[in-house]
Protein backbone atom coordinates (compact mmCIF):
# COMPACT_ATOMS: atom_id res chain seq x y z
CA UNK A 1 0.00 0.00 0.00
CA UNK A 2 2.44 2.46 0.81
CA UNK A 3 5.40 3.09 -1.69
CA UNK A 4 9.07 3.81 -1.23
CA UNK A 5 10.59 7.05 -1.18
CA UNK A 6 11.70 7.87 -5.29
CA UNK A 7 14.68 10.20 -5.35
CA UNK A 8 15.58 12.39 -8.63
CA UNK A 9 18.03 15.18 -8.93
CA UNK A 10 16.29 18.60 -10.98
CA UNK A 11 19.48 19.47 -12.98
CA UNK A 12 20.43 23.24 -13.62
CA UNK A 13 17.40 24.77 -11.84
CA UNK A 14 18.84 24.71 -8.08
CA UNK A 15 22.23 25.46 -6.23
CA UNK A 16 23.08 23.27 -3.76
CA UNK A 17 23.45 24.85 -0.19
CA UNK A 18 24.37 22.15 1.61
CA UNK A 19 23.65 18.55 2.38
CA UNK A 20 20.15 17.38 2.62
CA UNK A 21 18.32 15.84 5.29
CA UNK A 22 19.28 12.27 5.00
CA UNK A 23 16.92 10.67 3.05
CA UNK A 24 15.69 7.78 5.45
CA UNK A 25 15.26 10.81 8.06
CA UNK A 26 12.72 12.42 6.00
CA UNK A 27 11.05 9.44 5.11
CA UNK A 28 10.09 8.70 8.82
CA UNK A 29 8.78 12.29 9.24
CA UNK A 30 6.84 12.40 6.01
CA UNK A 31 5.70 8.89 6.91
CA UNK A 32 4.81 10.61 10.56
CA UNK A 33 2.76 12.96 9.25
CA UNK A 34 1.02 11.41 6.34
CA UNK A 35 -0.17 8.08 7.19
CA UNK A 36 -2.51 9.20 10.51
CA UNK A 37 -3.60 12.16 8.17
CA UNK A 38 -4.80 9.45 5.50
CA UNK A 39 -6.50 7.16 8.04
CA UNK A 40 -8.07 9.88 9.55
CA UNK A 41 -9.52 11.49 6.67
CA UNK A 42 -10.07 8.64 4.61
CA UNK A 43 -7.75 9.23 1.86
CA UNK A 44 -7.15 6.33 -1.06
CA UNK A 45 -4.03 8.05 -2.78
CA UNK A 46 -1.73 10.99 -1.63
CA UNK A 47 1.51 11.76 -3.10
CA UNK A 48 4.08 14.21 -1.68
CA UNK A 49 7.12 15.59 -3.18
CA UNK A 50 9.91 17.91 -1.90
CA UNK A 51 12.49 19.84 -3.46
CA UNK A 52 15.87 20.61 -1.14
CA UNK A 53 18.82 21.43 -2.30
CA UNK A 54 18.63 21.17 -5.71
CA UNK A 55 17.01 17.43 -5.44
CA UNK A 56 13.37 16.21 -6.01
CA UNK A 57 12.21 13.34 -3.78
CA UNK A 58 8.78 11.62 -3.92
CA UNK A 59 6.69 9.69 -1.42
CA UNK A 60 3.56 7.98 -2.37
CA UNK A 61 0.99 6.46 -0.49
CA UNK A 62 -2.13 4.57 -1.05
CA UNK A 63 -4.28 4.31 -4.48
CA UNK A 64 -4.87 6.42 -7.38
CA UNK A 65 -8.16 4.62 -7.74
CA UNK A 66 -10.30 1.78 -5.70
CA UNK A 67 -11.58 -0.41 -8.44
CA UNK A 68 -7.91 -0.92 -10.60
CA UNK A 69 -5.85 -0.61 -7.09
CA UNK A 70 -3.10 1.10 -9.00
CA UNK A 71 -0.82 2.60 -6.94
CA UNK A 72 0.11 6.37 -6.65
CA UNK A 73 3.55 7.53 -8.19
CA UNK A 74 5.30 10.47 -8.60
CA UNK A 75 3.42 9.96 -12.77
CA UNK A 76 -0.20 10.05 -11.25
CA UNK A 77 -2.08 12.85 -12.46
CA UNK A 78 -4.06 15.02 -10.24
CA UNK A 79 -6.40 17.97 -10.43
CA UNK A 80 -4.97 20.81 -8.70
CA UNK A 81 -7.89 23.49 -8.13
CA UNK A 82 -7.13 26.44 -7.60
CA UNK A 83 -3.24 26.16 -7.72
CA UNK A 84 -4.05 26.80 -11.26
CA UNK A 85 -4.60 29.86 -11.09
CA UNK A 86 -0.74 30.54 -10.33
CA UNK A 87 -0.63 29.02 -13.62
CA UNK A 88 -3.13 31.38 -15.21
CA UNK A 89 -0.66 34.36 -13.16
CA UNK A 90 2.36 33.40 -15.18
CA UNK A 91 0.68 33.54 -18.53
CA UNK A 92 -0.24 37.27 -17.30
CA UNK A 93 2.81 37.97 -16.09
CA UNK A 94 4.55 36.89 -19.53
CA UNK A 95 2.18 38.35 -21.38
CA UNK A 96 3.28 41.65 -19.46
CA UNK A 97 7.12 40.92 -19.65
CA UNK A 98 6.44 40.71 -23.21
CA UNK A 99 4.55 43.94 -23.68
CA UNK A 100 1.45 42.56 -24.80
CA UNK A 101 -0.73 43.51 -21.18
CA UNK A 102 -0.59 46.23 -18.48
CA UNK A 103 -1.46 44.81 -15.15
CA UNK A 104 -2.79 48.44 -14.15
CA UNK A 105 -4.76 49.25 -17.03
CA UNK A 106 -8.94 48.28 -16.99
CA UNK A 107 -10.06 45.41 -17.84
CA UNK A 108 -12.47 46.80 -20.66
CA UNK A 109 -9.10 47.62 -22.56
CA UNK A 110 -8.96 43.59 -23.73
CA UNK A 111 -12.11 42.75 -23.77
CA UNK A 112 -14.31 45.16 -25.92
CA UNK A 113 -17.53 43.53 -24.48
CA UNK A 114 -16.58 44.74 -21.65
CA UNK A 115 -16.61 48.44 -22.60
CA UNK A 116 -18.90 51.01 -20.85
CA UNK A 117 -19.61 48.52 -17.94
CA UNK A 118 -18.18 48.42 -14.17
CA UNK A 119 -15.33 47.02 -15.90
CA UNK A 120 -13.73 50.28 -17.20
CA UNK A 121 -12.91 51.06 -13.85
CA UNK A 122 -11.62 47.69 -12.79
CA UNK A 123 -8.01 46.64 -13.36
CA UNK A 124 -6.29 43.78 -14.66
CA UNK A 125 -4.37 43.53 -11.37
CA UNK A 126 -7.44 43.72 -9.03
CA UNK A 127 -9.09 41.00 -10.82
CA UNK A 128 -6.02 39.19 -10.65
CA UNK A 129 -5.67 39.39 -6.75
CA UNK A 130 -9.49 39.06 -5.72
CA UNK A 131 -10.06 42.81 -5.23
CA UNK A 132 -12.34 43.66 -8.23
CA UNK A 133 -15.32 44.12 -5.72
CA UNK A 134 -16.46 41.40 -4.99
CA UNK A 135 -17.56 38.47 -7.16
CA UNK A 136 -19.35 35.71 -6.08
CA UNK A 137 -17.25 32.24 -5.23
CA UNK A 138 -18.82 29.98 -7.94
CA UNK A 139 -19.32 31.04 -11.09
CA UNK A 140 -23.99 31.12 -12.04
CA UNK A 141 -25.30 28.48 -12.53
CA UNK A 142 -26.63 30.25 -15.45
CA UNK A 143 -23.08 30.36 -17.06
CA UNK A 144 -22.22 26.52 -18.26
CA UNK A 145 -19.52 27.54 -20.65
CA UNK A 146 -17.30 30.94 -21.30
CA UNK A 147 -19.60 32.45 -24.01
CA UNK A 148 -22.12 32.42 -21.64
CA UNK A 149 -20.62 33.78 -18.79
CA UNK A 150 -18.57 36.35 -21.23
CA UNK A 151 -21.93 37.37 -21.64
CA UNK A 152 -22.65 38.13 -18.27
CA UNK A 153 -20.15 40.02 -16.32
CA UNK A 154 -20.74 43.55 -18.58
CA UNK A 155 -24.16 43.42 -16.25
CA UNK A 156 -21.90 42.43 -12.97
CA UNK A 157 -22.37 44.83 -10.02
CA UNK A 158 -19.92 45.48 -7.08
CA UNK A 159 -20.42 44.60 -3.57
CA UNK A 160 -18.15 46.97 -2.71
CA UNK A 161 -15.56 49.87 -4.10
CA UNK A 162 -13.29 47.46 -6.27
CA UNK A 163 -9.69 47.65 -4.45
CA UNK A 164 -11.00 47.89 -0.80
CA UNK A 165 -10.84 44.47 0.26
CA UNK A 166 -10.18 40.83 -1.16
CA UNK A 167 -12.92 38.06 -1.61
CA UNK A 168 -12.19 34.60 -3.26
CA UNK A 169 -13.42 34.17 -6.43
CA UNK A 170 -13.72 31.79 -9.32
CA UNK A 171 -15.24 34.46 -12.12
CA UNK A 172 -12.59 37.27 -11.10
CA UNK A 173 -9.44 35.19 -11.56
CA UNK A 174 -10.79 33.41 -14.63
CA UNK A 175 -11.60 36.75 -16.37
CA UNK A 176 -8.06 37.72 -15.28
CA UNK A 177 -6.89 34.44 -17.11
CA UNK A 178 -8.82 35.09 -19.75
CA UNK A 179 -8.22 38.60 -21.02
CA UNK A 180 -3.92 37.39 -20.11
CA UNK A 181 -4.21 35.21 -23.03
CA UNK A 182 -6.68 37.73 -25.22
CA UNK A 183 -3.71 40.15 -24.80
CA UNK A 184 -1.60 37.19 -26.61
CA UNK A 185 -4.46 37.21 -29.52
CA UNK A 186 -4.81 33.36 -28.29
CA UNK A 187 -7.54 31.17 -26.34
CA UNK A 188 -6.61 30.41 -23.09
CA UNK A 189 -5.86 26.82 -23.54
CA UNK A 190 -3.76 27.61 -26.59
CA UNK A 191 -1.61 29.91 -24.88
CA UNK A 192 -0.84 27.47 -21.76
CA UNK A 193 -0.43 24.74 -24.44
CA UNK A 194 1.55 25.97 -26.90
CA UNK A 195 3.65 28.40 -24.91
CA UNK A 196 3.66 28.79 -21.07
CA UNK A 197 4.06 24.92 -20.37
CA UNK A 198 6.58 23.90 -22.94
CA UNK A 199 8.85 27.00 -22.30
CA UNK A 200 8.41 25.45 -18.08
CA UNK A 201 8.97 22.54 -19.62
CA UNK A 202 6.41 20.41 -18.02
CA UNK A 203 6.09 17.73 -20.31
CA UNK A 204 2.98 16.11 -18.14
CA UNK A 205 0.27 18.69 -17.19
CA UNK A 206 -2.70 19.46 -18.93
CA UNK A 207 -5.92 21.31 -19.16
CA UNK A 208 -7.51 18.44 -21.12
CA UNK A 209 -6.08 15.43 -19.89
CA UNK A 210 -5.21 13.54 -23.32
CA UNK A 211 -6.58 9.64 -23.93
CA UNK A 212 -3.06 8.13 -24.09
CA UNK A 213 -3.00 9.90 -20.74
CA UNK A 214 -6.15 8.74 -19.07
CA UNK A 215 -4.73 5.51 -17.17
CA UNK A 216 -2.31 7.63 -15.05
CA UNK A 217 -5.18 10.40 -14.21
CA UNK A 218 -6.42 9.39 -10.97
CA UNK A 219 -9.94 9.11 -9.76
CA UNK A 220 -11.41 11.26 -7.25
CA UNK A 221 -13.20 10.89 -4.14
CA UNK A 222 -15.99 13.08 -3.13
CA UNK A 223 -16.64 13.50 1.05
CA UNK A 224 -18.79 10.27 0.81
CA UNK A 225 -16.12 8.09 -0.96
CA UNK A 226 -17.75 8.36 -4.40
CA UNK A 227 -16.03 8.59 -7.32
CA UNK A 228 -15.92 12.13 -9.06
CA UNK A 229 -13.87 13.98 -11.50
CA UNK A 230 -14.20 17.87 -12.42
CA UNK A 231 -16.75 18.53 -15.07
CA UNK A 232 -15.97 21.44 -17.90
CA UNK A 233 -17.41 24.55 -16.86
CA UNK A 234 -17.63 28.35 -17.47
CA UNK A 235 -13.28 29.55 -17.21
CA UNK A 236 -12.84 26.14 -15.95
CA UNK A 237 -9.23 26.14 -17.25
CA UNK A 238 -8.59 29.55 -16.00
CA UNK A 239 -9.61 29.12 -12.37
CA UNK A 240 -9.34 25.52 -11.37
CA UNK A 241 -8.65 23.38 -14.48
CA UNK A 242 -4.96 22.33 -14.34
CA UNK A 243 -4.31 18.50 -13.80
CA UNK A 244 -0.49 17.74 -13.22
CA UNK A 245 1.72 15.07 -11.49
CA UNK A 246 4.06 15.20 -8.36
CA UNK A 247 7.30 15.29 -10.78
CA UNK A 248 5.55 18.19 -12.93
CA UNK A 249 4.71 19.86 -10.07
CA UNK A 250 7.98 19.65 -8.01
CA UNK A 251 9.71 21.18 -10.88
CA UNK A 252 7.07 24.15 -11.51
CA UNK A 253 7.97 25.04 -7.80
CA UNK A 254 11.67 24.47 -8.21
CA UNK A 255 11.77 26.70 -11.37
CA UNK A 256 9.71 28.98 -8.90
CA UNK A 257 12.20 28.95 -6.59
CA UNK A 258 15.29 29.14 -9.13
CA UNK A 259 13.92 30.52 -11.95
CA UNK A 260 17.34 31.33 -13.71
CA UNK A 261 17.53 28.96 -16.60
CA UNK A 262 14.81 30.51 -18.22
CA UNK A 263 14.20 32.76 -21.00
CA UNK A 264 14.00 36.54 -19.36
CA UNK A 265 10.47 36.91 -19.94
CA UNK A 266 9.17 33.67 -18.13
CA UNK A 267 11.86 35.14 -15.17
CA UNK A 268 9.98 38.15 -14.75
CA UNK A 269 6.84 36.59 -15.33
CA UNK A 270 7.39 34.84 -12.39
CA UNK A 271 8.87 37.64 -10.26
CA UNK A 272 5.89 39.65 -11.21
CA UNK A 273 3.60 36.39 -9.45
CA UNK A 274 5.67 36.87 -6.42
CA UNK A 275 5.62 40.88 -6.27
CA UNK A 276 3.63 41.77 -3.20
CA UNK A 277 0.74 43.74 -3.94
CA UNK A 278 -1.11 44.43 -0.60
CA UNK A 279 -0.87 43.05 2.60
CA UNK A 280 -4.78 41.47 4.41
CA UNK A 281 -4.44 40.02 8.15
CA UNK A 282 -0.27 39.16 7.95
CA UNK A 283 -0.56 37.68 4.79
CA UNK A 284 0.78 39.30 1.41
CA UNK A 285 -0.67 38.91 -1.88
CA UNK A 286 1.07 37.96 -5.13
CA UNK A 287 -0.55 37.08 -8.72
CA UNK A 288 -2.06 33.74 -8.19
CA UNK A 289 0.73 33.10 -4.62
CA UNK A 290 -0.01 33.80 -1.23
CA UNK A 291 3.03 34.99 1.11
CA UNK A 292 4.26 35.04 4.72
CA UNK A 293 7.23 36.32 6.50
CA UNK A 294 9.24 32.99 7.15
CA UNK A 295 9.24 31.15 9.82
CA UNK A 296 5.85 31.08 10.54
CA UNK A 297 3.71 29.41 13.61
CA UNK A 298 1.50 26.60 11.85
CA UNK A 299 -1.39 28.06 13.47
CA UNK A 300 -0.76 31.46 11.96
CA UNK A 301 -0.28 29.58 7.97
CA UNK A 302 -3.66 27.67 8.80
CA UNK A 303 -5.17 31.09 9.27
CA UNK A 304 -3.94 32.32 6.33
CA UNK A 305 -5.90 29.79 4.66
CA UNK A 306 -8.70 29.46 6.75
CA UNK A 307 -12.24 29.78 5.06
CA UNK A 308 -12.92 33.20 7.19
CA UNK A 309 -9.56 34.91 5.67
CA UNK A 310 -10.93 33.60 2.28
CA UNK A 311 -14.27 34.61 2.23
CA UNK A 312 -14.83 37.68 5.32
CA UNK A 313 -13.99 41.08 4.36
CA UNK A 314 -11.04 42.45 5.63
CA UNK A 315 -9.67 45.46 4.50
CA UNK A 316 -6.68 45.41 2.30
CA UNK A 317 -3.26 47.74 2.56
CA UNK A 318 -1.76 48.56 -0.86
CA UNK A 319 1.53 48.42 -1.30
CA UNK A 320 3.03 51.60 -2.69
CA UNK A 321 5.36 50.25 -4.57
CA UNK A 322 4.75 47.14 -5.39
CA UNK A 323 7.55 45.13 -3.21
CA UNK A 324 9.59 42.18 -4.97
CA UNK A 325 9.84 39.11 -2.82
CA UNK A 326 11.68 39.48 -0.26
CA UNK A 327 14.29 36.82 1.81
CA UNK A 328 12.97 34.25 4.68
CA UNK A 329 9.34 34.56 2.59
CA UNK A 330 7.09 31.46 2.31
CA UNK A 331 5.04 31.62 -0.44
CA UNK A 332 2.08 29.22 -0.62
CA UNK A 333 -1.15 27.89 -2.63
CA UNK A 334 -3.92 25.69 -1.91
CA UNK A 335 -6.55 24.30 -4.92
CA UNK A 336 -9.63 21.90 -4.25
CA UNK A 337 -12.01 20.44 -6.49
CA UNK A 338 -14.94 17.95 -5.92
CA UNK A 339 -12.64 15.10 -5.45
CA UNK A 340 -8.79 16.58 -5.04
CA UNK A 341 -6.89 18.32 -2.63
CA UNK A 342 -3.99 20.45 -2.98
CA UNK A 343 -1.48 22.39 -1.73
CA UNK A 344 2.43 23.82 -2.45
CA UNK A 345 4.39 25.88 -0.24
CA UNK A 346 7.93 26.94 -0.60
CA UNK A 347 10.85 29.05 0.76
CA UNK A 348 12.85 30.12 -1.87
CA UNK A 349 15.81 31.47 -0.28
CA UNK A 350 16.47 28.23 1.60
CA UNK A 351 15.35 26.18 -0.82
CA UNK A 352 12.98 24.30 0.18
CA UNK A 353 9.61 23.46 -0.45
CA UNK A 354 6.39 20.80 -0.57
CA UNK A 355 3.59 19.77 -2.42
CA UNK A 356 1.03 17.43 -1.11
CA UNK A 357 -1.62 16.33 -3.71
CA UNK A 358 -4.50 13.67 -3.01
CA UNK A 359 -7.63 12.35 -4.65
CA UNK A 360 -9.86 12.95 -2.31
CA UNK A 361 -11.02 17.09 -0.85
CA UNK A 362 -9.94 17.13 2.73
CA UNK A 363 -9.74 20.65 4.91
CA UNK A 364 -6.99 23.28 4.20
CA UNK A 365 -6.11 23.31 7.59
CA UNK A 366 -5.03 19.64 7.68
CA UNK A 367 -3.01 20.09 4.43
CA UNK A 368 -0.91 22.83 5.79
CA UNK A 369 -0.27 21.31 8.95
CA UNK A 370 1.38 18.14 6.85
CA UNK A 371 3.08 21.09 4.91
CA UNK A 372 4.74 22.98 7.52
CA UNK A 373 5.69 19.61 9.62
CA UNK A 374 7.72 18.38 6.45
CA UNK A 375 8.76 21.95 5.94
CA UNK A 376 10.03 22.38 9.70
CA UNK A 377 12.00 18.98 9.72
CA UNK A 378 13.84 19.88 6.01
CA UNK A 379 14.62 23.31 7.49
CA UNK A 380 16.72 22.05 10.54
Amino acid sequence: MYQHVRNVTILSLLIGAGNCMAADNLRQVVDATVKPLMQQQAIPGLAVAIVQDGKARYFNYGIAAKDSQQPISENTLFEIGSVSKTFAATLAGYAQATGKLKLSAPASDYLPALRGSLFEHISVLQLGTYTAGGFPMQFPSEAGNAQQMLGLFPHSKAAFPPGTQPQSSNPSPGLFGYLAAQSLQQPFDVAMEQTLLPKLGLKHTYLTVPKAQMGLYAQGYDKAGKPVRVSPGALDSEAYGVKTSPADLARYMALNMHPTSLEQPLQQAIAATHTGYYTVEGTTQGLGWEMYAYPLSVDALVEGNSTPMAMEPHPVKWLTPAQPLRANTLVNKTGSTGGFGAYIAYVPSRGIGVVILANKNYPNAERVKAAHAILQAMDH
